[in-house]
């Protein structure tokens, strides 16, 4: 079911609905580029489990308007909003990569509504103390970030120019500009039917404009609007070792930062891995924090 949500000041979010109407509900962030396109397999999990699953269109992707300027902080309120236009008190929330940094703002500042949140593979806040925020990073994310920080100018021209190459891709060549990003594992976890789900996925985030992606790129590198010091919300963490998109460093760097995570730092896992093979475990979670609320 889709839905169409006015924010507080106005804009409009395109949110997307799945799973048992009447469960508990879940709201997952996706990674960055972003849609509120949900993966079929997520989709009958969370039917198995009970679980209403909600996702949107970040401002600036897909059917949302965008809001110039965005820190990770603000998509708070947003999530507020989607739960107040459907009559949702109580929401646990996930995100993945890019995600992440949007699910620990859910942590920090709604603790009225969120009463537990789990983080997959999130990077860290740039220029974090201890972390070397590239080591083990693969060289497109590598390349991209540091053009970003010396030249705006430049980094949005490929941001661009990267969105026209994607929207003409097909499956097969997504693929291939993953390479410099997959380790073994993930290249495994990365079959056809994935790779379908994140062509169409980009299909329909990029498809009006690349604001979404270069907005997501711009916030994780500033001020993410909050302290971590802030969270009194449940975490869960997981990351895995093998992770070339976002470093296994940066889950470390978060398990020591997030006030009271759980962490599960995982040896055999990198990036697309976690959702393929945790996510039972990331809802179930979730749900017993839902009840006990």
């Amino acid at each position: 079911m889709e839905h169409q949500v006015t924010t507080a000041d106005g804009r409009r979010l395109q949110v997307l609905e799945r799973g048992a109407a009447d469960g508990w509900s879940v709201l997952a962030h996706g990674g960055t580029p972003n849609s509120r396109l949900l993966y079929e397999p997520s989709v009958q999990l969370a039917e198995r489990q009970g679980i209403r699953m909600i996702s949107y269109d970040r401002p600036g992707y897909g059917g949302s308007d965008r809001d110039p300027g965005r820190n990770v902080a603000r998509c708070a309120e947003d999530v507020r909003s989607i739960a107040r236009a459907l009559g949702i008190e109580r929401l646990a929330v996930w995100g993945i990569s890019g995600g992440g940094p949007h699910a620990i703002a859910c942590a920090a500042l709604l603790g009225d509504l969120v009463p537990a949140v789990a983080v997959l593979a999130s990077i860290a806040p740039w220029g974090a103390e201890g972390l070397d925020y590239f080591d083990g990073m693969g060289r497109e994310n590598v390349e991209d970030m540091q053009l970003l920080m010396r030249d705006r100018d430049a980094a949005r021209a490929k941001t661009e120019q990267d969105r026209l190459e994607a929207l003409a891709a097909s499956p097969k060549t997504l693929y291939e500009t993953f390479e410099t990003l997959l380790s073994p594992v993930d290249r495994q976890a990365l079959t056809p039917a994935l790779t379908q789900f994140l062509y169409e996925s980009t299909q329909l985030g990029l498809g009006p404009s690349a604001d979404g992606w270069w907005d997501d790129d711009v916030a994780f590198l500033e001020s993410w609007g909050f302290e971590l010091e802030q969270i009194r919300t449940p975490v869960l963490l997981l990351h895995g070792r093998q992770d070339q998109f976002v470093p296994f460093a940066h889950g470390q760097w978060l398990s020591r930062h997030i006030p009271g995570v759980k962490a599960r730092l995982l040896a055999g896992d990198g990036h697309l891995t976690l959702v393929d093979q945790h996510l039972e475990e990331v809802h179930e979670w979730l749900l017993a924090r839902l009840e006990a609320s």
